[in-house]
């Protein structure tokens, strides 16, 4: 199976486990049961799995998305790592945190040359606007 079918399947895997979770968690919307956090990770995270990786974007060819939205913290988050390291250092964190919608993004990629490509499509597609405008 290829690391992007693998990729794939992860994040659905993710988001069905995710949305698999009875009750209402405190700070929670009512309607689906999901925090404005996990929502807005969701959203982030298949545009960039799509845009970035499964595109074979040649500017992410070098990363493996990991996905870990289904955080007990609080804290969904995905992570570029050097590809096929999944244990390997993060070299972007992208995590919005509690019941806010803000996505915060941090790591070596930020101060990188592709920091501003990737400050760009993460505030796109935040907006809920899931197009791949900015490949290279």
């Amino acid at each position: 199976m290829s690391t992007t079918r693998i990729l794939a399947v992860m994040a659905i895997a993710g988001l069905g486990l995710s949305a698999c979770q009875s009750g209402t968690k405190s700070g929670a919307s009512q309607g689906s049961g999901k925090s404005a956090s996990l929502r807005a990770m969701e959203q982030v995270t298949i545009a960039a799995h799509k845009c970035w990786i499964a595109s074979k974007d040649p500017a992410f060819k070098s990363y493996s998305l990991a996905n870990e939205l289904n955080s007990f913290s609080g804290t969904p988050r995905f992570l570029l790592v050097p590809k096929n390291n999944y244990g390997g250092k993060p070299l972007l964190v992208v995590q919005a945190r509690g019941n806010s919608s803000a996505i915060e993004a941090f790591g070596p990629l930020m101060d990188d040359a592709l920091g501003s490509r990737i400050g760009s499509d993460l505030r796109r597609w935040q907006t809920g606007d899931g197009s791949c405008g900015a490949a290279a």
